[in-house]
């Protein structure tokens, strides 16, 4: 916000005090110059000097008008003292036009005179350190001392003289001091008196509260040089004669009693050293909230009384100080005048030796430093302090000179960086109060380049602070408008700025100006690195914006361009491509994928600059694009076959891999021993009639094994007359020999356990006599019954019966018919078949078996279980 809108701002809600302002400065030629505003602080001998805040009318410039009422000096004493107290203070100003010095009060405009008051303009003044050090209201302005006998009269004056003065204002008397604070301004004030003793060749004489000026940025400066007594040049270490303080002389033209140095009052000289006490006792005061240790009241009596007792109160003070600067204020303090450090040797104490401070030191200083000094002050020695400074001083001391330094081009850059840490520091309401009327200015003046590109990186950090009306009238224009600059740094800054604050863009700005210009900028730096890594970013970042159109026909052919092999910009465009691979609103198909994508991201898979995280990304990538197809294609596949008729061909295939065409490995159970089932005389004469061909005999070899009656014996075509007890009683017995008791399919004792033939209907059950077990001549010939291991024998198909018929020959011993034979006697042992030739008769091909068993972990080809195992017609 411009000074003159402030001020008229401000002097709107404080009508009354502007109108008293003008009447007190009316005749005044320096109203002229200046527009001055309401009285904040008084300053001077007695506090004499109103402080009003102004602005100069030139150039709005804030400022400080200091106004004398020649009145109160006629209310206060004799009328014919007046023209002296009028040339003391005009003097006084003079003076300090002449010192010109950073810690010595900077005058604006020379003192002007009227009938009725004298008027001087300095930088802007926050208040004097008696404003924020009284330690009471009324004592600022202590009426003279007065008998009990006094007339009501005179008492009545005084009062009224009283009441015309300025109060201290309320941010004076709120005013804390920090110890950072403390510690510069007694530096400062150190600093101004070395000036004045070996620059200046003079001595002050009135250090105290009273000259010394707060400015609105913290800075203490030196004033009151009313009493100021020359040096000699050749000899600045000897005294010089001076009056001591005096009853007869107004109190207003004499310097402050309680602050005076020892020897001036006892001998009537001063030297350097008289001021290096003033200050000491200044120092004291502040520790002591305020009160100087000695408290005279304008009477010599109680100064010499008090300065006795000086070095205990001294003593006593010093724990509130810090202890790197007791020792020297307790010197500075002594009565000894040579016990007393010189100001240039006071600054080089610990207590000030403090990298936060050199800072401030420099920073009080830039305006006498050349553009190089400053920029390299501002990007580096500021930054790396300003941590260390409270943020009191941030606002107070720093900001203002960072604010003057706006309209200078050739440092903005170096200053706009550490303005980016305030704004990133401020606090919503500072920012507006604060900083926004400044950052308005910077947005619309021509910057250089590297300030631009300062702003830019910096903008969501401004954005966030910035209230939203004001970025879309002055933070976006200039954005669109980088886009439009000759200089790359520019283009690329603009493009990373879309990045960072694409959420305050509504989406017809991202379409319209952002993605047309920053694919221009793409186009015309498609070979520098940096570059397309921040477009990419930036595509990557407004791409949820967009419309899925825009994204197909504009973002899908600006990745095919890129042609750079750095790892990261792979790696960000296989991210965008993942993106719209993963999000199905873009609607990114197999086909774009297989034509467009792929291709392009395949060769990367050889890039030797992608290190291992880089290549499982993409390969992860590749992997999911690849499936993808390979699903929507096998789908796509499988739905034309269904619609299509069954190929011939394939009818081979399937007849090929049939269950009823695999061969099954020769297979045979050992200990098995077949008995005779007893058959009738009818079935006797049919199988001597059909010699093995009929129906019965094909059906012993194998050759129905399909039929859904294979399961019963059933003959009755053959035999019409045969009763049903012929087909369902005469069942085969089949026993397995026991090998042991602990066998797992051994059944100990003598015997099986009953099983049910398949052919006994389920309400009848019936004991099979069938013995499985070797018969004796083939224990004796093998040397004994062979073990039985196996706790279970696998079920027997029809096709492993093949095995056992083509073995026919050479296990079975044929001998008549098969009522009449002895059984067949097969053995299997360790692997190996062996054939019994001392058994005589036939026995005819073994038929379907059923074989129920016990099935565990561990049965194989040569370990069974005991069995029930029936035959089948």
């Amino acid at each position: 916000m411009p000074a003159g809108t402030m001020f008229a701002k401000f002097k709107s809600t404080n009508v009354a005090a502007s109108t008293a302002t003008q009447s007190v400065a009316d005749g005044n030629p320096i109203t002229q110059y200046f527009e001055i505003g309401k009285p904040v602080a008084c300053a001077g001998p007695e506090l004499v000097w109103r402080i009003h805040d102004a602005y100069r009318k030139s150039d709005n410039k804030e400022c400080s008008v200091f106004i004398f009422e020649k009145k109160i000096a006629e209310k206060l004493h004799k009328p014919r003292r007046k023209e002296t107290i009028t040339e003391l203070l005009k003097s006084s100003v003079k003076t300090l036009e002449r010192f010109r010095h950073p810690r010595i009060l900077q005058i604006y405009h020379t003192v002007e005179e009227s009938a009725d008051t004298l008027a001087f303009a300095s930088e802007p003044i926050f208040a004097s350190l008696s404003n924020v050090l009284a330690f009471h209201e009324s004592k600022t302005y202590e009426t003279p001392n007065m008998t009990p006998a006094a007339s009501g009269a005179a008492a009545a004056q005084a009062q009224a003289a009283a009441n015309t003065l300025p109060q201290r204002p309320a941010h004076a008397k709120e005013y804390n001091f920090l110890d950072m604070e403390l510690k510069y301004g007694f530096l400062q004030l150190t600093e101004a008196l070395a000036y004045l003793h070996y620059s200046g060749h003079v001595i002050h004489r009135n250090v105290c509260p009273s000259s010394i000026l707060i400015t609105k940025r913290g800075i203490w400066k030196l004033a009151g040089m009313e009493y100021v007594e020359r040096m000699n040049e050749n000899d600045l270490n000897s005294s010089i004669p001076c009056p001591p303080w005096s009853n007869r002389v107004s109190k207003m033209a004499q310097p402050n009693l309680d602050f005076m140095a020892p020897e001036t009052q006892s001998t009537s000289k001063c030297s350097l050293l008289s001021d290096m006490f003033s200050l000491g006792m200044v120092i004291c005061a502040v520790f002591n909230n305020g009160r100087p240790l000695i408290q005279a009241g304008n009477s010599t009596s109680n100064y010499a009384k008090q300065m006795e007792s000086l070095d205990d109160l001294v003593h006593k003070l010093m724990p509130r100080l810090p202890i790197a600067l007791q020792e020297a204020t307790s010197r500075m303090a002594s009565r000894d005048a040579t016990a007393r450090p010189t100001a240039q040797l006071l600054q080089l104490i610990k207590y000030f030796i403090d990298t936060p401070i050199n800072a401030l030191k420099f920073l009080d200083v830039v305006n006498m430093k050349d553009t190089q000094q400053k920029s390299q002050f501002y990007k580096s020695t500021l930054i790396e302090a300003m941590p260390l400074i409270p943020r009191k001083l941030w606002w107070q001391n720093i900001w203002p000179m960072l604010k003057s330094e706006i309209n200078n081009n050739e440092v903005l850059a170096a200053v706009l960086q550490p303005v980016m840490l305030f704004v990133q520091e401020a606090t919503l309401t500072e920012y507006d109060n604060l900083m926004s009327a400044t950052m308005k200015i910077i947005y619309n003046t021509p910057k250089s380049i590297q300030a631009s590109v300062t702003i830019l990186e910096n903008l969501h950090l401004i954005i966030e602070k910035t209230k939203p009306e004001d970025v879309t009238t002055d933070i976006m224009p200039m954005l669109f408008y980088s886009f439009d600059g000759s200089t790359i740094q520019v283009q690329s800054a603009a493009v990373v700025a879309v990045a960072n604050v694409f959420d305050s863009i509504d989406e017809l700005s991202i379409r319209r100006m952002v993605l047309p210009k920053v694919k221009m900028v793409f186009e015309k730096n498609i070979t520098d690195p940096k570059i397309v890594q921040n477009v990419l970013m930036c595509i990557e970042r407004v791409m949820d914006r967009m419309e899925r159109a825009q994204v197909m026909d504009e973002v899908l052919p600006l990745l095919a361009n890129i042609r750079i092999p750095d790892p990261d910009i792979i790696m960000r465009t296989v991210r965008i491509y993942h993106k719209l691979f993963v999000d199905k609103t873009y609607g990114l198909t197999v086909e774009t994928m297989a034509t467009n994508v792929l291709p392009l991201l395949i060769p990367h898979t050889v890039n030797p600059a992608l290190n291992f995280e880089h290549y499982c990304y993409l390969l992860e990538v590749l992997q999911q694009m690849l499936e993808a197809i390979d699903r929507q294609q096998r789908n796509k596949l499988k739905l034309d076959n269904l619609s299509m008729a069954s190929p011939e061909r394939h009818r081979t295939l399937r007849h090929q891999f049939s269950t009823d065409n695999m061969n099954a490995p020769p297979f045979n159970i050992p200990n098995l021993r077949i008995d005779q089932r007893k058959t009738s005389s009818a079935e006797d004469m049919a199988r001597k009639n059909s010699g093995g061909s009929g129906m019965l005999g094909g059906w012993w070899f194998g050759c129905s094994p399909s039929s859904p009656d294979s399961n019963f014996l059933r003959v009755g075509n053959v035999f019409p007359n045969r009763r049903l007890s012929d087909n369902t009683l005469m069942t085969p017995k089949i026993r397995i020999a026991p090998s042991c008791a602990s066998s797992p399919g051994g059944t100990p004792g003598s015997g099986l356990p009953t099983r049910r033939h398949s052919s006994i209907g389920p309400q009848e059950r019936r004991g099979s006599t069938i013995n499985l077990s070797p018969p004796t001549l083939a224990r004796s010939m093998i040397g004994g019954s062979m073990p039985n291991t196996s706790s279970s024998v696998p079920f027997l198909l029809s096709s492993s019966m093949q095995s056992i018929r083509s073995r026919r020959q050479s296990t079975v011993l044929s001998s008549g018919p098969l009522g009449s034979g002895s059984g067949l006697l097969q053995q299997l042992g360790s692997g190996m078949v062996r054939q019994l030739t001392s058994v005589s008769g036939t026995v005819s091909p073994v038929p379907l078996l059923r074989v129920n068993g016990t099935r565990n972990s561990h049965s194989n080809v040569r370990k069974c279980p005991s069995l029930n195992i029936t035959f089948s017609q």
